[in-house]
């Protein structure tokens, strides 16, 4: 897949990707189908199996493990809001939460993304170790760069080659007012609103992915992932004769943190401050839920890197994605 030119307007795709999971599209490949999958299959290690000393984590270490995530809590985004909404108890295949010597020492969470929260190397070959013990269920890796990079070069042996290596993804926070005007005109989607939304957001995923999401079950799963985000308020766009000019989603959503995905401007609008102006009007109603808001860019985005400058986004990490075949 070509790099996304530094031109388009809209999230990182690894962002669409890695937000799969957090709806509930999970399993191996889901690229190629958005219908959703068990992430546990008959082949994994049982529950309790302990693995180079990686350890499971269950409810009862759900309040200590959150507590540990939120010494990061705009890194650690997508995992503490899975957390905090379904617990550790994966009966419903959400995922697992792996540890190595408790989890203020180590944590990686294992899904339709393998995310590498914190470690040693040790850690991370325990983590690698335990991920090719059963069959491969996830589709990307993506953390911070100076972890994912790291359990990468312990997998590609046997995962690889990737199908595409993002290597430095800034990560933005803002925790303020936007510094650029908000468009007022940017709001909420109402639920009779999803078939116009869904046109744009289609044009969004193929754009950045290179895969019509509609593939596999002629679009049943992705129509049910939009419909999830507007029903849950978390679907924004700015309407223009019924057509969508400007939309973005806060895709995880944590008690700290928002982080923004989806971003995209209708192709006749990029250049003029559409998507500057609707991104700090998303920004503003996440910072006034008293939440910080964040988002990953490609490094090579530069127009959307300016862009989000303009809002008042500042960098305090960097991330790395692998994508996967």
């Amino acid at each position: 897949m070509p790099p996304v030119r530094a031109s388009r307007w809209s999230a990182s795709a690894e962002r669409t990707w890695a937000d799969a999971e957090a709806f509930g599209i999970r399993g191996a490949h889901f690229h190629n189908s958005w219908q959703a999958v068990n992430v546990r299959s008959v082949l994994e290690p049982t529950r309790r199996t302990k693995v180079s000393g990686v350890r499971q984590l269950a409810n009862r270490d759900l309040t200590q493990v959150l507590r540990v995530l939120d010494t990061d809590p705009v890194a650690s985004c997508m995992v503490a809001a899975r957390l905090q909404e379904y617990g550790l108890d994966t009966r419903g295949g959400y995922g697992e939460l792996w540890s190595r010597g408790g989890p203020g020492n180590s944590l990686c969470f294992s899904g339709a993304n393998l995310v590498p929260l914190r470690g040693a190397p040790d850690d991370l070959r325990a983590f690698a170790d335990r991920a090719v013990r059963g069959p491969r269920i996830c589709s990307s890796i993506v953390g911070r760069r100076e972890l994912a990079l790291p359990l990468w070069e312990l997998l590609a042996q046997r995962w690889g080659p990737a199908r595409e290596l993002r290597a430095e993804q800034p990560l933005l926070a803002l925790d303020r007012t936007a510094s650029a005007a908000p468009d007022l005109r940017v709001r909420r989607v109402r639920p009779e609103e999803l078939d116009r939304y869904l046109v744009a957001a289609i044009a969004m995923f193929t754009e950045e992915i290179g895969v019509d999401p509609r593939a596999g079950d002629g679009g049943r799963s992705y129509r049910r992932r939009v419909a999830g985000l507007i029903e849950s308020g978390r679907a924004w766009a700015r309407f223009e004769d019924g057509e969508v000019v400007y939309k973005a989603e806060v895709g995880s959503l944590s008690r700290r943190t928002g982080q923004i995905q989806g971003v995209w401007v209708h192709p006749e609008r990029r250049g003029a401050g559409v998507g500057t102006a609707g991104t700090a009007a998303v920004a503003n109603a996440v910072v006034a839920s008293g939440r910080t808001a964040s988002l990953y860019v490609n490094c090579y985005n530069e127009v959307a890197r300016r862009a989000y400058a303009t809002v008042g986004f500042r960098q305090i990490a960097t991330f790395a994605t692998v994508l996967l075949d």
